[in-house]
């Protein structure tokens, strides 16, 4: 593994594949594949997103704003660890928001 230093505010913002429209992102780590392994996702103001899974270990820490995820609201400083294969969701973010999401491969 090589390390990574990146100054993330300068990084571009890109569309996020496979999140609703209006999302965006900034890589901050690909695995060798070039899958992303690490990216701050915008959520945009009235962004809902679907109940899901994924085969890996997902982080969350929010930077900024909030989302609500059932009957839980998180925001600014808030962190979530969900395991492999566990369904997570639905999520809400009516304000908008800036999350850290990480996978653990």
């Amino acid at each position: 593994m090589q390390e990574i230093s990146i100054a993330a505010g300068a990084a571009d913002w890109e569309p996020a594949e496979s999140y609703p429209a209006g999302t965006m992102r900034k890589v901050l780590r690909r695995n060798d594949e070039g899958n992303p392994l690490a990216v701050i996702l915008r959520l945009p103001p009235g962004f809902e997103m679907d109940d899901h899974s994924h085969t890996c270990v997902e982080q969350h820490f929010i930077l900024s704003g909030e989302y609500e995820v059932k009957d839980e609201r998180c925001g600014a400083g808030h962190y979530r660890m969900i395991p492999a294969h566990a369904e997570h969701g639905p999520f809400r973010s009516p304000q908008g928001a800036e999350v850290l999401v990480i996978w653990e491969p």
